[in-house]
């Protein structure tokens, strides 16, 4: 079974950055591995996707601002995030699959001057 813990999280003004980490465990192979996030109010929806190969795919809304990336020897997932802005404010998951079925606890993310 494949456990995630993501970490990073935090308040910052707009313009900053933050830098999420996921570290997980239990998986047989690297597999592909997303970043969802749900706002207050709204649904859940992925940002940011890599795959085994390490290509990536961002929505369209955090492209430019936003890196995923992966480090597979020490089990873990980032998010790097640039020039926050409000609309960036919420839960944020490591998951495996988009629809965040599987993803770990959460971290919050708040972009608020």
């Amino acid at each position: 079974q494949v456990q995630l813990v993501e970490s990073g999280g935090g308040s910052v003004q707009p313009g900053g950055s933050l830098r999420l980490s996921c570290s997980f465990s239990g998986l047989v192979s690297p597999d592909w591995m997303y970043w969802v996030r749900q706002a207050p109010g709204k649904e859940l929806e992925w940002v940011s996707v890599i795959n085994p190969a390490g290509d990536t795919a961002h929505i369209n809304s955090v492209r430019g601002r936003f890196s995923i990336s992966r480090d597979n020897e020490q089990n873990m997932l980032y998010l790097q995030m640039n020039n926050l802005k409000s609309e960036d404010t919420a839960m944020y998951y490591c998951s495996m699959d988009e629809r965040g079925h599987r993803r770990g606890q959460g971290i919050q993310v708040t972009v608020s001057s």
